[in-house]
């Protein structure tokens, strides 16, 4: 016998959507919809009478909205949960929100005018599932403030920082920026993103982090202190321009499917800074990154995988350590730690007497 099929319950207030839904899911062999409601007050007898393997879930509902639901059964019955939003700035500051609360992942409100791209987003939407049902929940209750790393000095304008991730990716970034001195050298971000969400994420991260974080702009100067998160929909690279490192944005083909590409930034980075590079590849789904990574190494970076305990889906990372491309594997709450020591030694280094001084 095979292994059983995942569960699902449908959590929607609109009875058109619950059912594409349930029938998009329901197409693949791999799920069973067990169940929908209209409201999180159904949700929640049905969960007790069901006990879904995963939930998917509408942000915006009538008697409790979904946050609220989502944040009390994170508290009460930690499981699996991919939040349904609306591309929308409000929707995205919301489902944002969500992720910090525990959900796993997030889809658009299906479009049911296109009936063209109905079947590409139940395929989307059943990987989301059946990938939600095998990752960690119940460990991204508000944790105690992260210790912050103390200055760096001058030196750290010498080197590059670059980070990719994916699912888990959004709250794993903003720990790892939140650890960051306000002189860190300039770090540059992709994670897998919609268009509409990007803005939003960049502001969040601003709003927890000592440095200055900002969606990237083409031809934008990398400067210390400051993190740039290329914008959804489109790629980011790095590039040499004069005597400094620059921006450049692209909206060329999807690498491994995603535009940004983690693969396409970090590749970029081993031309542009080599050996003056650090890179971490953190949790997400799939193997973007991972031949980026074995990129920057190979250049003499020095490059990090988050582990699998920490991650929320250790399949980037894990496509990392496989090739080889990860010099070390540490847990999320020491990445920011690992990132920053080339740098500290640097400015160790210049600090010291000359030899007979």
């Amino acid at each position: 016998m095979g292994p059983r099929p995942v569960r699902v319950l449908v959590v929607d207030d609109s009875a058109l959507v619950r059912t594409l839904v349930s029938e998009l899911l329901g197409a693949d062999p791999g799920i069973e919809v067990v169940g929908t409601a209209a409201d999180p007050y159904i949700a929640r007898d049905k969960i007790k009478r069901l006990a879904p393997d995963v939930i998917t879930l509408d942000v915006e509902m009538p008697r409790m909205d979904g946050l609220t639901f989502l944040r009390n059964l994170m508290r009460l019955r930690p499981m699996p949960v991919i939040m349904v939003s609306s591309l929308t700035e409000a929707g995205a500051a919301v489902t944002l929100d969500a992720l910090a609360a525990g959900a796993v992942d997030f889809v658009a409100k299906p479009r049911i005018d296109v009936a063209r791209g109905l079947v590409e987003y139940g395929a989307r939407l059943a990987e989301k599932v059946k990938l939600a049902a095998r990752a960690r929940v119940g460990h991204a209750a508000p944790a105690a403030t992260p210790h912050r790393e103390g200055p760096i000095g001058h030196h750290s304008t010498g080197r590059l920082l670059a980070i990719g991730a994916s699912t888990g990716g959004t709250e794993a970034i903003r720990e790892v920026l939140g650890q960051m001195p306000a002189d860190a050298p300039a770090t540059v971000i992709v994670q897998h993103i919609p268009a509409a969400f990007s803005a939003s994420f960049a502001e969040r991260l601003d709003r927890h982090s000592r440095m200055a974080v900002t969606e990237a702009r083409d031809r934008q100067p990398l400067l210390p202190g400051h993190a740039y998160v290329a914008p959804g929909g489109r790629h980011l690279r790095v590039a040499r321009s004069g005597g400094q490192w620059i921006c450049r944005l692209g909206d060329d083909a999807p690498v491994c499917h995603h535009r940004p590409s983690v693969d396409v930034l970090f590749e970029s980075v081993a031309a542009a800074a080599g050996r003056d590079a650090c890179a971490a590849l953190l949790t997400g789904m799939g193997e973007d990154g991972a031949a980026g990574l074995l990129a920057l190494r190979r250049a003499g970076a020095l490059t990090i995988a988050q582990d699998e305990a920490t991650s929320v889906v250790w399949g980037m990372p894990g496509a990392a350590v496989a090739l080889g491309a990860a010099a070390e594997v540490v847990p999320l709450r020491q990445v920011a730690a690992r990132l920053l020591a080339p740098a500290r030694e640097d400015g160790a280094a210049a600090a010291a007497p000359p030899p007979g001084g």
